[in-house]
């Protein structure tokens, strides 16, 4: 077979190439311990819009007492990017790596990092707090309106928990439990 006709048989053969689409997923990305801020300003630099939700933290120490924000998920750098080009996720200092299984990366559900933002704005003391079972509600009123999650009662006062099921890893907010209405 000549050679002109071997070309013009691979170039069929080839897939073409899809446009490049702006990026939706928004992705776990593990941090080293305390690096999150530098992981995010990294990010930031090479154009990416990442998220480390923080949490203002009260710190006492020996002769003082301090006032300090604090990352709600140690270790970890939200990120929405193009999962077929992470190599520069990847490559930035202080990352470790993608949260998923094996070498996939797995995305998070938006809702959840939505949730997250919205109990962040609302101005309303916001911890982390560790997953548990309870009553699924969405809140009716108020700065949390639209937000589902599990309320707890926790010493005598309701807590909305907001988790991020795929680092297993929740926030809690003190809300009002008239506020909140039962899901099915």
């Amino acid at each position: 077979m000549p050679l002109s006709s071997l070309l013009a048989l691979t170039n069929n053969a080839l897939p073409a190439l899809e446009p490049t689409r702006e990026p939706t997923d928004w992705y776990a990305i593990q941090a080293r311990c305390r690096h999150e801020r530098s992981v995010e300003r990294w990010l930031r630099a090479r154009g990416y819009d990442p998220f480390v939700p923080l949490y203002k933290d009260r710190r006492k120490w020996s002769d003082r007492t301090a006032e300090i924000e604090t990352p709600l998920f140690p270790g970890y750098v939200f990120c929405s990017f193009d999962v077929k080009a992470r190599l520069p996720i990847l490559s930035t200092p202080g990352v470790l790596g993608i949260v998923g299984i094996g070498k996939q990366p797995l995305s998070v559900d938006p809702r959840e990092l939505d949730a997250i933002r919205a109990m962040l704005a609302s101005g309303i003391d916001v911890q982390p707090c560790r997953m548990s079972p309870g009553q699924r509600v969405r809140i009716e009123s108020g700065p949390l309106t639209g937000i589902e999650g599990v309320l707890l009662d926790v010493r005598g006062k309701n807590r909305l928990v907001v988790s991020i099921s795929l680092l297993e890893r929740s926030v809690s907010a003190i809300v009002d439990g008239h506020q909140a209405t039962a899901l099915a």
